[in-house]
């Protein structure tokens, strides 16, 4: 081993971490190795949020208070695991599949903070498996708005037959993620969270909104585009830039909880005082039928398509992909 590497042994493999003392938040004097001790100490459930998905390396080479890049086409190492997904664009790429915890240590030997996988498995690329709800409130709202927000989420997605799992965002938010079972396209799940968070605004006029544009967004964005396709949002005990972890919930926590509660340096305690909360969340995949039936009354009532992200191609269906305050008007 090299001056100035660690060796981090995880389920029995071994991970070499180059310049682990190199300080990676600034402000606490985190390390490198405190980031891939954190996924080390977490490793069962921070694979299970990333195990057979396709993963986008989010790369912070100058530390959390630097601009991260986005590589998503994975350095070639021996014993790892890569598929080759399409973007909207239509190239394509190999991107890493993690299938061991060594795996996920290994990106942070990379100097990823957060892990961004594709919401699909390696066997069904173009199937998701997972329907994402990522609750963003708009500047100087609440987080006490967005606990309420996520337990109306939770509500909506049980009368649609589907269980949601909640964690922090680790930063201002919460998410939602919900296993489903892989029969529909990344179109078809789009649908349905822009169906689930219509009736969640419809719930919580004033509180929660599904409109696209932030010149008319108000209260918590439900923001159903995470599900298009090539879209990834960081995964449960992800480090975010911030410091705090994306730490899973019981929903009997969700009314009160304070995301500032889950920092790096103290999640180990929170980890082996309730264990790996997402343990059951493979088991619990359910469909999406109830959500495209509202869906279909949605349409039949005349709410149509949304704007999709700038990136993709103009949509079938879509309305003017410009902001309002900019449309010609007659």
């Amino acid at each position: 081993m090299g001056l100035g590497e660690r060796e981090f042994e995880v389920d029995g493999q071994t991970v070499r971490l180059s310049s682990p003392d190199k300080v990676v938040f600034a402000e606490q004097g985190w390390t490198k190795a405190d980031v891939a001790r954190h996924y080390a100490t977490c490793a069962e459930g921070a694979l299970r949020g990333v195990y057979g998905r396709p993963s986008v390396l989010k790369r912070w080479n100058d530390g959390a208070a630097g601009e991260p890049f986005f590589q998503k086409r994975a350095p070639k190492a021996a014993g790892r695991e890569y598929a080759t997904v399409t973007f909207p664009s239509g190239r394509s790429a190999d991107l890493l599949v993690p299938r061991h915890a060594v795996d996920v240590v290994w990106m942070a030997q990379l100097n990823c903070l957060d892990l961004n996988p594709w919401p699909v498995r390696a066997e069904h690329l173009d199937a998701p498996d997972e329907l994402r709800v990522d609750l963003d409130p708009t500047p100087g709202v609440p987080f006490a708005e967005v606990r309420q927000v996520a337990l109306v989420v939770r509500d909506v997605l049980g009368e649609h037959d589907l269980v949601g799992w909640p964690k922090t965002s680790g930063n201002r938010g919460l998410h939602v993620n919900v296993r489903i079972h892989p029969e529909w396209t990344f179109t078809a799940v789009r649908r349905a969270a822009l169906a689930l968070a219509r009736e969640v605004e419809r719930r919580m006029q004033g509180v929660a909104t599904s409109v696209w544009w932030k010149e008319e967004r108000h209260g918590v964005f439900v923001d159903y585009n995470q599900n298009a396709r090539d879209r990834t949002v960081a995964s449960a005990y992800s480090v975010r830039q911030t410091g705090l972890v994306s730490a899973p919930l019981a929903w009997d926590e969700v009314a009160e909880v304070d995301p500032r509660d889950f920092p790096l340096d103290r999640f180990a305690e929170r980890y082996a005082a309730v264990g790996d909360l997402t343990e059951g969340i493979d088991a619990a995949a359910g469909r999406l039928d109830g959500l495209l039936d509202l869906a279909h009354r949605d349409e039949e009532q005349g709410l149509g398509d949304a704007p999709w992200p700038p990136h993709f191609p103009k949509q079938d269906g879509e309305p003017p992909r410009v902001q309002p305050s900019r449309r010609r008007t007659p």
